[in-house]
Parts: C-alpha cells; structure tokens; sequence
C-alpha cells in the first residue's frame, strides 16, 4: 500500500511523505488535530494528495495572506471546523535606520533568523519594503524573535509583534525575458536564463541542485511548460510566463519571468 503511494513521489521526498501520512491517519483514527510548520508550495501539494486519500479528514491551509508561498496545514477529521481553528501565524515586523533598509534582501533576513537558532520551516514568506519589513512566522516564535532580533547583516534593527491586518506584503518582482528555443528542455531554457553553457547547467540538474514547481528534478531533458517555477541553488528562481507559438525556423518563443 505505502509502496504504491510512494511510487507517485520523488525519493528525496519519503520522509516527509511518511511524516504527512502520519498526520493523516492520526487525524483520521485518532481524531487529532495537527498543526504543522510552514511548508512550502511542493509540501503543501503532498499534503493536500494524501488528505483528499482519506474521506475522513479536512485540511486547511494558511500563511498570513491568499497569495503565499509558505503556509502552515491544519489537518483534523472531516467533522470540524478547521476554519475556527487558530492558525498560529504572527508578523514580526523589523525597522532598521534610515537608507541601512536598501541593503538588506530577502537572504540578510533569513540568515539573522536562521543565526538564532530558528528552523526554517518556523519562518514564513519575507516581505522587504525599503525601509522596513514584515516577516510571517508561527506565534511560537513570535515573542523570542522580537526579544533577540537585533542585528540582521551588521544593520542595527528594531522589533515588533503586529496583527496579521497590519501585513503588508511585496509582489515579487519579475525581469522578463524573451528566447526562442529549440525546446522546452529543462536544461536548455535554464542555460539560456542564466547565461551557462548547457553543459555547465547539466551537473547541477544531475546533483539534485534543481526544482521544478517545488519538486526535485534531475533529467536535463524534463520538458518545462507555461506556468512552471524553476529554482536552482545559488542561481535563483524563474517562471515559466508564457509559450508564444513558433518562429518561421521553426523554434519556440518564450516568454520567461526571473525573481530578482
């Protein structure tokens, strides 16, 4: 039975299937309710997979706003009301001096929490707005963060505790770009985003470097489609915005979105 569930799921993601399949069943026999930390978009889908499995169980999920990317489960048996169930998620908002704000990115911040003992999967989407920020975190953490967080990259920083109203969030920003292709291989459109050679980008696909929509992907020759989120450790993140018919020369146009 595990061994058929499995077969739906990359290997590196096991454990983390058998840990949500225990959420599931206890929930179901148990009548338990878990929360669970933040899981990211790949997380969130397994979980929603195994639930809708079992008839039995109802999932909610939440991280702050509609739109984000991280978000905590609350899984319980189908009968209750997991929408009056408390999610735990709280916005640390930190405020540094005046211009010190435009250094800091997204990575200065998780760095500073990580540096203080904090898991990963405690810390929810980061907001980074020029002069300060709003970090969405699990209420657990929320009073320890405001207490110890006062340094993030050398820059002196200031704290607070606000109400998930006061969020404002950020839309990431996207740098368009527009390629026509051989393909829609993985590793051709990735060599072409980052300006390698494809066969630089190849080992780092190989070396399991690289996600696609939140997965693990390890064919160079996986074909990517309109809508795809693509990520590579130490390259950054691009998505898939749209595949725009074909040239006279019969190569593809695409239309590609890159974080920065």
């Amino acid at each position: 039975m595990k061994q058929a569930i499995y077969n739906h799921f990359h290997p590196d993601e096991k454990a983390f299937v058998d840990r949500a399949m225990e959420w599931v069943e206890r929930s179901a026999q148990q009548h338990e309710l878990k929360r669970t930390d933040f899981l990211d978009p790949r997380q969130l889908e397994i979980v929603t997979m195994l639930a809708n499995r079992n008839a039995d169980v109802a999932v909610r999920f939440e991280g702050g706003y509609p739109e984000a990317e991280r978000k905590r489960a609350i899984i319980g048996p189908d009968y209750r009301d997991l929408d009056s169930e408390q999610a735990g998620v709280a916005v640390l908002a930190v405020n540094s001096p005046a211009g010190a704000q435009l250094e800091l990115d997204h990575g200065d911040y998780l760095g500073a929490l990580l540096g203080l003992g904090i898991k990963r999967d405690r810390i929810g989407d980061i907001h980074v707005h020029e002069d300060f920020s709003h970090i969405i975190v699990t209420d657990e953490i929320a009073d320890y963060l405001n207490i110890h967080l006062r340094q993030v990259h050398r820059v002196n920083v200031l704290t607070d505790v606000l109400p998930l109203s006061e969020l404002r969030t950020v839309i990431p920003k996207l740098e368009e770009m527009s390629l026509t292709v051989a393909s829609m291989r993985l590793d051709g459109i990735a060599s072409d985003v980052y300006r390698i050679s494809r066969s630089k980008i190849v080992d780092p696909i190989r070396a399991g470097r690289c996600r696609v929509n939140w997965k693990a992907e390890e064919d160079p020759s996986e074909s990517l489609k309109q809508g795809d989120v693509v990520s590579f450790k130490g390259l950054g993140r691009f998505k898939v915005l749209e595949v725009d018919g074909v040239t006279k020369k019969g190569r593809i146009r695409v239309k590609i979105g890159k974080f920065i």
